[in-house]
């Protein structure tokens, strides 16, 4: 296997005393290098416009002339991954609305911070995985179950152990407690096909098995050790459903 590169890493935020606080948990993971330290969005967006590039953007949102979500919007494509820093907890749909891979809430400890990196390493190295892989799909059901294509083998999943399925491009992901599986479907297509009724849309990234959820807190569901956001323009349907279960 080639030698692991880290990824470079562009801070955002208007605070020095946050910047400085991220400098240093960058520099303790070695899984991440520092490319800039920059602060507020428009310093970023220039940074951008010059065609510099980061793996990882670790971004606040209230700042001045320009937030963190304005400047999501502005990234060229493909954008970095993109992990807020906030101290506030009311934007999580927002961002998760922009495919944002995590949201830490300040103050953010080291242990927290590892995990949203590691977060976006498994996104990457599935990324990856996804870009020389066949395609793949569903076959019909068995009960609860059905034969997921993953690469060249078919394995058999008992979609009563999925919590969710995610969106990652033109590929999604079923997430299990213990396990990731790619299937090289859009979500769209999943959905359409999923014969389960406990199976809901909620966000354009996420369909989630609604007898999973454990707990919903200000548009949140909790599942597990995960969280998925319920978009905006799904959320009359997704509580409409949910009162009908």
């Amino acid at each position: 296997m080639p030698p692991f590169s880290p990824l470079t890493c562009v801070i955002v935020d208007d605070n020095e005393i946050n910047r400085l606080t991220l400098e240093h948990m960058v520099e303790l993971t070695p899984t991440l290098t520092l490319a800039a330290s920059l602060p507020g969005s428009v310093e970023a967006l220039q940074y951008f416009s010059q065609g510099k590039q980061a793996d990882l953007l670790l971004l606040d949102i209230e700042m001045p002339l320009l937030s963190g979500l304005e400047l999501a919007r502005l990234l060229p494509k493909p954008p970095p991954a993109i992990v807020v820093v906030t101290s506030h907890r009311d934007f999580a749909v927002d961002a998760f609305e922009l495919q944002a891979a995590d949201y830490l809430v300040k103050p953010v400890d080291l242990a927290r911070f590892s995990q949203a990196v590691a977060r976006v390493l498994e996104l990457r190295r599935l990324t990856d995985q996804a870009a020389s892989a066949p395609d793949g799909g569903l076959v019909e059901p068995q009960g609860s179950e059905l034969f997921v294509k993953v690469g060249p083998r078919m394995v058999r999943l008992d979609f009563e152990d999925v919590l969710y399925i995610e969106a990652l491009s033109t590929y999604s992901v079923l997430v299990t407690k213990t396990q990731k599986h790619i299937v090289y479907l859009t979500l769209k297509a999943i959905a359409e096909r999923l014969p389960f009724a406990h199976f809901a849309r909620v966000h354009r990234s996420y369909v989630v098995n609604t007898r999973r959820i454990e707990a919903i807190e200000d548009n949140m569901l909790k599942l597990g050790s995960y969280e998925v956001p319920v978009g905006k323009s799904y959320q009359d349907d997704f509580f409409k459903t949910l009162r009908g279960l």
